[in-house]
């Protein structure tokens, strides 16, 4: 009952991020002859981290219908061993997923609030349809919630998933500024307006929010589970 749970969460969010994927890639163009690699000049749509994130998190959520099928999902009171299938998704997870996804939602909004020209101006109304937006930058946070919920994900040490996550930023801001240099476009408008220094504080304050929210996956994985390792922890030293 469970296991079915688990698989058909997962089997649908797989299915409607691959479908909306598709649909952004074929529909979401400006005009007739644009494709995924050439949307708004060079780089096309690989230069918006939405991208990034969109196909990390299909590509997430295709491992656990992978893993549902054909791995394991032991939990910190469960017997057996994590089989690699487990391991590559919740390292996949803890060090890319969470922190990324949250990203996200996070400064999209964020800078939507502020004014969302800085980010999403609002001709992008005639052009991205109001559910595939969300899709890409609000039901990210609760999707990854739940599968917090229905699944245990055991985290990496603490240096691990901080290289992971801080080489992936830093592989991302190295690309957005050789776009910006070789092509002079900024790929999100509030880098156009900031000034040289204004534009290092910023980039810097969003590296620490990348950290930040390593942790507070970390932070909730604990909350969830903790209480259920911690037991299994003290079953097993009492057996030996």
């Amino acid at each position: 009952m469970e296991l079915g749970l688990i698989l058909g969460y997962h089997a649908v969010l797989f299915i409607a991020h691959a479908a909306a994927y598709i649909y952004d890639c074929k529909y979401i163009v400006t005009n007739e002859t644009e494709t995924v690699f050439t949307y708004r000049g060079y780089g096309g749509k690989f230069k918006y981290l939405t991208n990034w994130n969109f196909i990390i998190q299909t590509v997430y959520f295709g491992l656990c219908v992978a893993n549902d099928l054909c791995g394991s999902n032991v939990r910190p009171s469960g017997r057996g061993e994590r089989c690699r299938l487990q391991r590559w998704r919740d390292n996949f997870l803890a060090t890319v997923v969470f922190p990324l996804g949250m990203f996200v939602v996070l400064t999209f909004w964020g800078i939507y609030a502020i004014d969302r020209e800085l980010v999403y101006p609002k001709a992008l109304d005639k052009v991205i349809p109001s559910w595939l937006n969300h899709i890409m930058h609000t039901t990210i946070l609760p999707f990854l919630l739940v599968d917090k919920f229905l699944v245990y994900h055991q985290y990496p040490s603490r240096k691990a998933g901080f290289v992971t996550i801080m080489s992936l930023a830093l592989l991302y801001l190295t690309w957005i500024l050789w776009v910006a240099y070789y092509a002079n476009i900024w790929v999100y408008p509030i880098l156009k307006v900031l000034q040289p220094h204004q534009k290092v504080v910023f980039i810097l304050a969003m590296l620490v929010l990348f950290v930040f929210l390593y942790l507070l996956g970390e932070f909730i994985n604990k909350t969830i589970w903790g209480e259920e390792r911690s037991h299994a922890q003290k079953k097993k030293k009492k057996s030996s």
